[in-house]
């Protein structure tokens, strides 16, 4: 969707936000809201699924109502959880995120409601955010660390079929991931997932998409060093960007 306009803000200063607490979270997550409301964004997409599972639900239900009743948030992990029941054929799911993600339980929550019959199995792998961040996750010391938890994952379920990469660094890791995975696993990366699904709730919510601007503008801001924020997102994304520093904290 390119004809729309994007903020992007990256809390960099504070990531990453796996290994934090719930209040934390919650707190960091409420500030960036507020961060894209006071610059006039009716829609914000927590891209994170940390965040996503520790702030989503409190945010949706406890502050719109008080600061923006008109505005809304969404997530990453119902998307994804959405799709699954017809990715599968052995009808067990293995979720790969970070420590608060997993913790959370969110996704099994979420299939749960959705899919029922299915079996959902989660691993937390709090080395591979580092890995990404770090620039390592294509060196060959990034194997023990992906190998480890992919084992672990199977000895607690070996009839895993489809695995769920709950978090946005990890499709970097994907060619590392495949070659330590039994042949004819599927493995989920969100980002498509997500896509589609903003697509249709736009659809499906005109008085949320007639207040989006479209003037085709990206702008990326982050809390941490600019410079370094650069040279990271430039991984994911293939093309050079600039962007500004800013600042979450309530002054």
């Amino acid at each position: 969707m390119p004809e729309y306009d994007y903020f992007y803000l990256g809390d960099n200063a504070r990531a990453p936000y796996g290994s934090r607490s719930f209040d934390s979270v919650y707190r960091f997550t409420l500030e960036a809201v507020e961060w894209f409301f006071a610059r006039s964004c009716h829609l914000v997409i927590l891209a994170c699924n940390t965040a996503s599972a520790k702030a989503l639900r409190t945010i949706q239900q406890h502050d719109l109502p008080a600061i923006a009743p008109s505005r809304r948030v969404l997530g990453v992990i119902r998307p994804t959880t959405e799709c699954v029941a017809a990715l599968t054929t052995t009808g067990h799911i293995g979720v790969l995120g970070t420590e608060g993600t997993i913790r959370s339980h969110s996704y099994e929550i979420e299939i749960g409601k959705l899919h029922p019959q299915l079996t959902v199995t989660g691993e937390a792998c709090p080395m591979w955010v580092p890995l990404v961040e770090n620039r390592e996750h294509d060196k060959p010391g990034a194997d023990y660390f992906v190998q480890q938890h992919l084992e672990r994952l199977y000895e607690k379920d070996p009839l895993i079929d489809t695995i769920i990469l709950g978090c946005t660094h990890y499709p970097l890791l994907l060619d590392k991931i495949g070659q330590h995975l039994p042949a004819g696993t599927r493995v989920i990366s969100q980002g498509s997932y997500i896509a589609t699904s903003l697509k249709d709730y736009l659809r499906r919510h005109p008085e949320i998409d007639e207040k989006c601007t479209r003037g085709g503008t990206v702008r990326y801001f982050t809390t941490g060093a600019p410079e370094k924020f650069e040279q990271l997102a430039s991984l994911f994304l293939h093309e050079e960007i600039e962007s500004r520093q800013t600042t979450l904290e309530k002054q």
